[in-house]
């Protein structure tokens, strides 16, 4: 699994969407006890069940990670968390998502000016007092120091979305092949084992 973070504003979504369009990857839907909004789409969107049950799977331990936001609990569900799917999350999921020594799994962090966030945010019709709190927050929520385990960082500053996607898909990649074909090789390794005591 790809899990991207990135602070808002980092082009992360953006990103993602290429990487799902061209690459061949698929979204981690995630599952939430809020209500859908209007036009949202169970199982596309997310996954919507009810505070009770959202609460039980927790229990369980069916979630890879999970938040509170405004008294709604979201989650990423461990069932679908497969080599071909892409997912963004906060420093605190990607340091759960780490805990569980998933397989097929690389972290990659996405780092942008505060000057080109500033920039995104007020394009997209934010106030200023809202971009300069936000700006603040992520600063000290998205620092590199607050990740457990980073494979990468990605500047976004240097590059078109289009060529940060394709460098984000040959990394992950890079990381994800060369595991397995390491995992060829001990399967081929104990092999010989066997069939040199036979």
């Amino acid at each position: 699994m790809l899990v991207l973070v990135g602070a808002s504003a980092s082009g992360k979504t953006d990103i993602a969407k290429i990487l799902i369009d061209q690459y061949g990857y698929k979204k981690m839907v995630t599952t939430t006890s809020r209500k859908p909004r209007k036009g949202e789409v169970n199982g596309v969107d997310y996954h919507f069940i009810s505070k009770k049950i959202f609460e039980n799977r927790m229990k369980k331990d069916k979630f890879l990670e999970t938040v509170e936001y405004n008294g709604h609990y979201y989650g990423t569900p461990t069932k679908g968390a497969t080599k071909e799917k892409v997912l963004i999350v906060d420093p605190d999921g990607a340091n759960s998502i780490y805990d569980k020594e998933l397989p097929d799994t690389v972290i990659i962090l996405l780092e942008t000016s505060e000057e080109i966030r500033k920039e995104r945010m007020l394009e997209r019709g934010d106030t200023l007092i809202q971009v300069i709190d936000r700006l603040e927050k992520d600063d000290k929520h998205f620092h590199k120091d607050n990740l457990k385990h980073i494979d990468f960082i990605v500047n976004t500053n240097e590059g078109t979305q289009e060529e940060l996607a394709e460098k984000i898909n040959d990394l992950y990649h890079h990381v994800v092949d060369q595991e397995n074909q390491m995992s060829i090789f001990d399967v081929l390794r104990d092999d010989e084992k066997q069939n040199g005591t036979d």
